[in-house]
């Protein structure tokens, strides 16, 4: 048998919506709140499950990862057409 929770179902749904609009990390908006990080994390994505998820602006370090990982994608692109340029110009019949 599980004990009931300690949390009031206002609680937790108010806990989850800070969690999810905050920029902080959960772990960090679950010490503000004096909970387990882990609880909070868990209600999140209950929530997010049964709602979907709501996707807000980026965080600063995930940003900055996603343009670096755009600029690589792209000097890529560009060595894969070279690569594929000089491949043609050698497989020519030298005839």
């Amino acid at each position: 048998m599980t004990r009931p929770s300690p949390y009031s179902p206002e609680f937790r749904e108010e806990a989850v919506q800070l969690a999810l609009k905050s920029s902080k990390p959960i772990a960090h908006v679950a010490r503000e709140l004096e909970m387990n990080p882990e609880t909070l994390r868990t209600w999140v994505r209950q929530h997010e499950r049964e709602h979907g998820r709501q996707d807000g602006p980026l965080p600063v370090d995930e940003r900055a990862r996603l343009k670096e990982l755009e600029r690589r994608v792209r000097e890529l692109e560009m060595e894969n057409s070279f690569l594929k340029k000089a491949a043609a110009y050698f497989a020519r019949d030298p005839r």
